[in-house]
């Protein structure tokens, strides 16, 4: 049996809009709103969506960055969500981060030998300094950076290079799962596609957890498991990589995956656009939250919220229209949304 790292049950994070003069809370920003979802060891979930819709909220509640509004997040069987500072400190071990910008996230004051130890000391990991040095070389040799570098100060070193450094620091602190919060959005696409295939051999080696987040769908469908696709702070569909690509089960999902560049020169794409503008999350719409910009929306998404739950085995969506025959059903026979209709 696969051992799972962790598992959100439920998740929200709701952030107050205080106004008035004693600054009593008049509306909330519903980041994330209900999130469940697990990740077992040796896996990578991407989490995929439009800018704002709440996937790096979401990472930032798994690391526990900021105090959750409700949900429970569990860590190798150990609920984290409601533990207090001091008792979390040491199991802050086991979840570490890469962050998205190489140049603001690492402290420019500090060399890259100091940078790297801080972990390891935080955690007691060394026996003495012989152990620090050695666990230092060996983190530049999992990154593939020459060991000579750990002199030198983040501003000597590219951007991709800043990022490996960011992924040995994640490295040293020796986790079950890595958050990977836009990790790769920053880089060339050379540079991508190098940290990209450096995280795959480390976690072959190393058996991590990954929480890919992520806007790129390219970079998706080449180093993920499962997807979990976000809209307005929820997860509208969840599958394996193969499942999703092939054939998506939520009208939200079909229209991100039109929009990823065709890998053959003059090959035909049924783009999808999509109308209007993404609604605020401070009032999201009743019913299905994507139904104002849906193309086959109908009558019960505006005021029916459809349920996250198995279409095929392993393959969940939230769309109503996987509650039809399948003759009838416009994902599975890419039909127009006018054909739609007119059914």
């Amino acid at each position: 049996m696969t051992q799972t790292i962790l598992d959100v049950t439920d998740l929200k994070k709701h952030f107050p809009i205080r106004g008035g003069l004693f600054g009593t809370t008049v509306a909330n920003v519903f980041a994330v709103d209900g999130v469940s979802f697990s990740i077992a060891k040796g896996e990578t979930l991407s989490l995929v969506g439009e800018s704002g819709c709440g996937k790096s909220t979401v990472g930032k509640a798994v690391l526990r960055l900021f105090p959750l509004t409700a949900g429970q997040v569990v860590l190798n069987g150990t609920r984290i969500d409601d533990m207090p500072a001091g008792t979390l400190r040491p199991l802050r071990r086991q979840m570490q981060v890469v962050f998205q910008d190489p140049f603001s996230s690492l402290n420019p004051r500090m060399r890259v030998r100091d940078i790297l130890a801080e972990p390891i000391r935080n955690f007691g990991l060394a026996k003495d300094k012989a152990d620090l040095d050695r666990r230092i070389a060996e983190l530049m040799d999992k990154v593939r950076l020459p060991r000579d570098a750990v002199g030198r100060w983040p501003h000597e070193f590219s951007g991709g290079q800043r990022q490996r450094i960011g992924i040995a620091r994640a490295l040293a602190a020796e986790p079950d799962l890595i958050v990977c919060d836009e990790a790769v959005s920053a880089l060339d696409v050379s540079v991508k596609a190098q940290i990209v295939n450096l995280l795959q051999d480390l976690q072959s080696e190393l058996g991590l957890a990954m929480l890919f987040i992520s806007h790129d769908l390219a970079i998706v469908e080449h180093m993920t498991h499962r997807v979990a696709v976000m809209y307005l702070g929820k997860i509208v569909e969840v599958a394996d990589r193969k499942s999703l690509f092939g054939r998506p089960r939520h009208p939200y999902t079909e229209a991100l995956l039109s929009a990823v560049p065709v890998p053959v020169p003059g090959a035909e794409r049924n783009r999808i656009t999509l109308q209007g503008d993404v609604p605020s999350p401070i009032r999201p719409p009743p019913g299905c939250r994507f139904h104002t910009r849906c193309p086959y929306a109908f009558d019960r998404c505006r005021v029916e919220e459809p349920l996250l739950k198995d279409t095929v085995p392993g393959h969940l969506s939230a769309c109503h229209l996987n509650d039809m025959p399948a003759a009838r059903n416009p994902l599975l026979n890419n039909l127009p949304p006018t054909a739609f209709r007119a059914a």
